[in-house]
């Protein structure tokens, strides 16, 4: 295919291939509509193998920007099918950028504390401070408490009475749950800090029981960008 430059090797070529056919999308050279080349045709065309193709391909349906069709083959798709997120860019040879990422996730857990102090009734309540004492004693185990950790963000999230919240923060919590442990395993490792954790998730939930919506956007976003500090990707 004309226009594509062979890829150098690498570990990670099916991001390559992804980023290479995503960016002809993006830039309109391929528009809705448009068939790919068949596989064996992009791999000669790439210098990979057909293996690699079938699997960026898979990518892109995933990410809403190819669909296929039985016997036809794969189609650029319309702008309405985009619909899948992805936090770490195709084509990116390192990890994703933590500190965009925890940047990103200050701003909406701190939002979900907000309405969470404004909306939460009796049962949410029950919840965030089960999933507090959850923590508490996972600590006291020597556990890392990252699933304890978890419940409590998506307990707050839940009493924001949005469950778009619940499900993008559940969503995050997934594609950080190794940051997360790496963060709380350190945590374990210096003398007092599970307790100073513990205590920036306290503030959370007292501003929240309290009702004060200001005080639980604060102390959220303290604690986040605490966490983000204790990881080294604090901006």
């Amino acid at each position: 295919m004309e226009g594509f430059t062979p890829l150098r090797p690498s570990a990670k070529l099916a991001d390559e291939v992804t980023s290479a056919l995503a960016a002809r999308i993006a830039s309109g050279e391929l528009m809705p509509g448009d068939r790919l080349p068949a596989e064996k045709e992009l791999g000669v065309s790439l210098g990979v193998s057909r293996s690699v193709v079938r699997e960026a391909i898979s990518r892109l349906k995933h990410d809403g920007l190819v669909e296929t069709r039985q016997g036809a083959g794969a189609f650029v798709a319309g702008p309405q099918s985009a619909k899948s997120f992805r936090l770490q860019p195709t084509g990116a040879d390192v990890a994703p950028d933590l500190a965009h990422i925890f940047e990103l996730r200050c701003e909406v857990e701190a939002g979900a504390a907000a309405f969470a102090a404004e909306r939460r009734d009796a049962a949410d309540l029950v919840q965030i401070e089960a999933a507090l004492t959850a923590i508490q004693l996972a600590m006291e185990a020597g556990r890392d408490g990252v699933a304890e950790d978890k419940a409590l963000h998506v307990a707050i999230a839940a009493a924001s009475g949005n469950p778009a919240f619940v499900r993008f923060l559940d969503f995050l919590a997934n594609q950080l749950e190794e940051a997360i442990r790496a963060a709380r395993l350190n945590s374990l490792k210096v003398a007092g800090r599970p307790m100073a954790v513990q205590r920036e998730h306290r503030r959370v939930v007292e501003a929240i029981q309290a009702g004060d919506s200001a005080a639980a956007r604060t102390a959220m976003a303290a604690h986040i960008r605490a966490a983000a500090q204790r990881l080294g990707v604090a901006r």
